[in-house]
């Protein structure tokens, strides 16, 4: 599926959509793009308006200088979704995408019909350590090396030849290479730094969502792991779901990251159980507001 673009705030914004009906708002992982749900946007589409924006500093999105928190990155998926013409949408996010859906929830509840977490950030401090490695001053340097250009080359050869000798890499391997390519050039490599950065130290995830997750009571909610997951431990889902009281976990046997890619077929068969058997939530902040006190 090819993506489209818009304009909003003067830069631009790529997204894949597909599909009528409720919406349903996809928000991949750092350093990756709409490009990690192809597998299950049209399959869901068959009974939803599928949204899938390239993040800013993402993909085909605009690189700018700028605000890479998660409050501003919430606030550009309202952004779209208006641009778009929806008021309301059941967001997923993946990864770093999790953090911004929830962080969504948090600044837009009113916006928010369900919440579904696949391998989220900001459920702990616990991440691996490359990524604390990459956030050290200085790392910046390092990575461009690892990404300059014969060496990127390099990789992409032996990825086709082991491929043509029956070899093909699992689809969380081919999506780390992936997303991993996608720093060759110095604006993304820039933008992935400040994303990174905003969330990761070299202790840990900087951000959470822990102590604000009771907001999430009325939200109906679907957790999503793979029980091999190497860069946020699976047991992150767990302390979600005892945080979320009512809320759904799903862990996929031998997926690592990315569970939607390890088993698309499964993926969307538990989001659809998921998206049938519950009903769309309806938050307003009057609520919110007389919850966060005390």
């Amino acid at each position: 599926m090819e993506p489209e673009f818009l304009t909003i705030h003067g830069k631009r914004v790529a997204l894949r959509r597909a599909g009528e009906g409720p919406v349903l708002l996809l928000v991949h992982g750092m350093a990756g793009s709409s490009a990690t749900w192809d597998e299950v946007i049209a399959p869901l589409a068959r009974s939803h308006t599928v949204v899938a924006p390239d993040l800013l500093g993402h993909g085909g999105s605009a690189k700018p200088r700028g605000d890479y928190s998660l409050g501003a990155l919430a606030s550009g998926l309202r952004d779209v979704l208006l641009a778009l013409g929806h008021q309301r949408a059941t967001v997923v996010g993946h990864s770093l995408g999790g953090g911004v859906t929830m962080q969504f929830a948090y600044q837009f509840p009113e916006r928010c019909e369900r919440l579904v977490l696949v391998s989220s950030g900001g459920l702990g401090p616990e991440v691996s350590g490359l990524l604390r490695a990459l956030s050290l001053p200085g790392a910046e340097y390092v990575l461009a090396l690892a990404c300059a250009s014969p060496l990127l080359s390099a990789r992409t050869a032996a990825m086709r030849w082991l491929g043509k000798v029956g070899f093909s890499p699992a689809p969380a391997v081919a999506d780390v290479m992936a997303s991993y390519s996608s720093l060759g050039d110095a604006e993304t490599r820039a933008a992935f730094m400040r994303t990174l950065r905003a969330v990761i130290d070299a202790a840990g995830q900087s951000v959470s969502a822990l102590d604000r997750l009771y907001l999430a009571e009325e939200l109906p909610t679907l957790i999503v792991w793979g029980d091999r997951d190497p860069l946020i431990p699976v047991a992150h889902a767990e302390t979600a779901h005892r945080a979320m009281p009512g809320s759904r976990v799903e862990i996929f046997p031998g997926a690592g990251h990315y569970p939607h890619r390890h088993d698309p077929e499964r993926f969307v068969a538990v989001l659809s159980d998921f998206l049938a058997t519950t009903s769309a939530a309806t938050i307003d902040q009057a609520r919110v507001a007389a919850r966060i006190v005390g």
